[in-house]
């Protein structure tokens, strides 16, 4: 009798023990989410992709910072491809997204999508396999994204504008933004190597040349030599002309970032706050140092993280029809 207890406890606890799992996975985020509704969701994402980075290696970059754009604000939900309409400002319309480049990218892939699994696929989950296969087209890592995101019906322009960590940042703001989306301090470090590829805008950096403590001062912490080099190319009062974030090799996903940070030559203050904590200048050095030797493993997990942030599971929220659009 006694041996029956203990297999019957055992038994009962184990099965409690699937149904927690179980219960655990309908609430959240799971590999595979798609297998049984749209089994070639990734294959169709990829596909649909493909046509466009393989045109232009500059986009991998833009997409990269769509996704991150959305999961600082409001979790990520695709608020940030929701279209303005009337009074309604979108993220879409804040500052900071002025210059996000890709939509049409992203409604090309839903559209694929749509044709094959209508209504099935998120736009949200769109954002994060395009965010990991635009990495992984430009020489990144690949890493399984969990899925199983829904879209939000919510999106507002001054939460994009006070809430997206600016370039102008020093470390202490950064690490409270990182911090207030239940991000460490490595994943600030991490994910700031994001910039390996992409371009930045020269009126963001032309107070750091030309104006910095409203003197007509450079930023002390750049680089001098790296500064004229700059100033060649961004002229006082130029809104149209970029600077590469790694020089010559912003089209492709390489530890070279932090080489460039370490060398004082970071294009942001953002970039150059790194060197200003002790945690995110290890980092930096280690990663300068080893020419990358943990970056794509640390990145991949980081992209993870960053993607659990605030999602919508279950039944929250929706499965938008059009990305721009709530239904």
């Amino acid at each position: 009798m006694a041996i029956q207890k203990i297999f019957s406890v055992l038994f009962l606890q184990l099965v409690f023990a699937f149904l927690l799992v179980e219960l655990t996975n309908a609430g959240g985020l799971q590999l595979g989410f798609y297998q049984r509704t749209c089994p070639d969701a990734e294959l169709i994402v990829h596909q649909a992709l493909y046509r466009y980075i393989s045109r232009d290696r500059t986009l991998a970059a833009s997409l990269l910072r769509m996704h991150f754009h959305d999961c600082f604000i409001r979790g990520c939900d695709a608020s940030v491809l929701i279209s303005s309409a009337g009074k309604n400002q979108t993220e879409k319309d804040a500052i900071p997204n002025k210059t996000l480049r890709g939509f049409n990218v992203i409604d090309a892939v839903k559209s694929a999508l749509e044709k094959k699994c209508p209504g099935v696929v998120s736009c949200a989950d769109v954002l994060a396999l395009v965010a990991r296969d635009s990495v992984l087209m430009v020489g990144g890592p690949h890493w399984d994204v969990p899925t199983g995101r829904r879209d939000g019906r919510v999106s507002i322009a001054n939460e994009a504008l006070f809430n997206l960590p600016p370039p102008f940042a020093n470390i202490t703001v950064l690490k409270q933004q990182f911090a207030g989306v239940g991000l460490s301090v490595k994943d600030l470090a991490v994910l700031s190597g994001g910039h390996t590829i992409g371009i930045g805008h020269c009126t963001t950096i032309s107070d750091r040349l030309y104006n910095f403590t409203g003197k007509g001062d450079t930023d002390p912490a750049l680089d001098p030599r790296y500064a004229a080099q700059l100033k060649k190319k961004c002229k006082p009062g130029n809104s149209n002309t970029v600077a590469e974030m790694d020089p010559g090799s912003f089209k492709s996903f390489d530890e070279d970032y932090y080489t460039v940070v370490a060398k004082r030559r970071g294009l942001f203050q953002s970039d150059a706050a790194l060197l200003d904590d002790a945690e995110t200048r290890d980092y930096v050095k280690l990663q300068s140092r080893t020419q990358g030797s943990t970056f794509a493993q640390d990145f991949a997990e980081s992209m993870v993280k960053m993607g659990n942030i605030g999602v919508l599971t279950g039944k929250q929220g929706e499965i938008r029809k059009r990305c721009a659009f709530v239904n």
